[in-house]
């Protein structure tokens, strides 16, 4: 997940690579759905059309577009669904009995033993070069030192977001950061817009909206199922006990 976004960044603008990364909900639904079997309501899954959509309408008209980077953000997007899956099983069982902090502990290691070797076979002498730059510019041991924490944060965050919400929940409020993103990219690198992608990324925000929505109103209504049900058992531990 992580080589495809940063490959991906290679060949496609920040704002365009946030605007498909805001299809990431859609691919949880997907996942969820595969791994757990759990099912979202009609509603739900409906709200999640437009997102889809306004990411295909961006697409057709982004000035930018790259084949192969638009794959590599795919793929990325896809396998930060399938983590998110992945890591809502590992923190809601009972079983594996993991918190947040236990699962960042797994699992930044064998993330480091996957990626090193990976690194040094692409990137060379990448430690060297590193360490070049940090004597000619500090600034640079300041940006990794940060990139990192904010990283750790994120990660951490995102884990107990999921264990007291739900992967899809996490995905699709995630995708407000996207929105903050693709302005910000903008701004700063002045890449290119036009009418349509801003028309697209408008409509995935929509459909955000009304995911948010259509989760708030099927959960006030397992509320109200739930107070219903426990009125009964209690009416009918009462009329036993009489």
């Amino acid at each position: 997940m992580v080589v495809c976004g940063n490959t991906s960044l290679r060949y496609l603008p920040v704002s365009f690579n946030q605007a498909i990364g805001a299809t990431t909900p859609f691919f949880t639904a997907v996942f969820a759905y595969v791994i757990t079997c759990k099912k979202e309501t009609v509603h739900v899954y409906l709200a999640l059309v437009p997102v889809v959509c306004g990411i295909v309408i961006a697409s057709n008209s982004e000035p930018l577009f790259h084949l192969f980077g638009f794959l590599m953000c795919v793929g990325s997007t896809s396998g930060r669904g399938l983590k998110s899956v992945v890591q809502g099983v590992l923190l809601s069982s009972d079983n594996e009995k993991l918190n947040s902090m236990n699962l960042l502990l797994y699992m930044a290691p064998m993330a480091s033993l996957i990626l090193l070797p990976v690194s040094l076979c692409i990137e060379g002498n990448v430690f060297g070069v590193t360490v070049e730059k940090a004597r000619t510019d500090w600034f640079i041991v300041f940006l990794l030192f940060g990139n990192g924490s904010v990283a750790y944060l994120v990660n951490l965050t995102n884990f107990l977001v999921t264990k007291h919400t739900s992967a899809l929940t996490l995905q699709v409020l995630g995708n407000a950061k996207a929105a903050v993103a693709a302005v910000v990219s903008v701004l700063i690198f002045k890449n290119p817009v036009n009418v349509m992608g801003v028309s697209g990324f408008g409509v995935t925000i929509f459909g955000v909206v009304l995911y948010s929505e259509a989760k708030k109103r099927n959960m006030n209504c397992k509320v109200v199922k739930r107070e219903i049900e426990t009125k009964k058992k209690t009416s009918g531990k009462q009329s036993f006990k009489c």
